[in-house]
């Protein structure tokens, strides 16, 4: 299996059970399509380098998963479709 690292950032002005639920979303995305997450860290609201869409500040996850298939595609165009998420990027670990 590969290991993946997405970091995303979400809106700030979010409820906390909307921020919990796109958390949960992008978990469960990775495990239907037969992923493993190693690793889940919420860092918290936090200031951005540069305004994004009007925004100083932005809600960090970094989530790190394990998969054999071509999940980051997939992973990627939902986050694109979602009007909640500033910025994302993945990479892939270690080799």
């Amino acid at each position: 299996m590969r290991q993946y690292e997405t970091m995303y950032v979400l809106k700030p002005d979010l409820e906390a059970e909307q921020t919990s639920e796109l958390v949960t979303k992008y978990q469960s995305l990775v495990t239907d399509h037969g992923g493993q997450i190693d690793q889940v860290q919420e860092m918290g609201k936090r200031r951005l380098a540069y305004e994004i869409n009007d925004y100083r500040e932005g809600y960090y996850v970094l989530m790190q998963f394990s998969t054999d298939t071509d999940l980051t595609h997939e992973l990627e165009r939902v986050m694109k479709i979602e009007d909640a998420v500033l910025r994302f990027l993945t990479v892939r670990l270690g080799e």
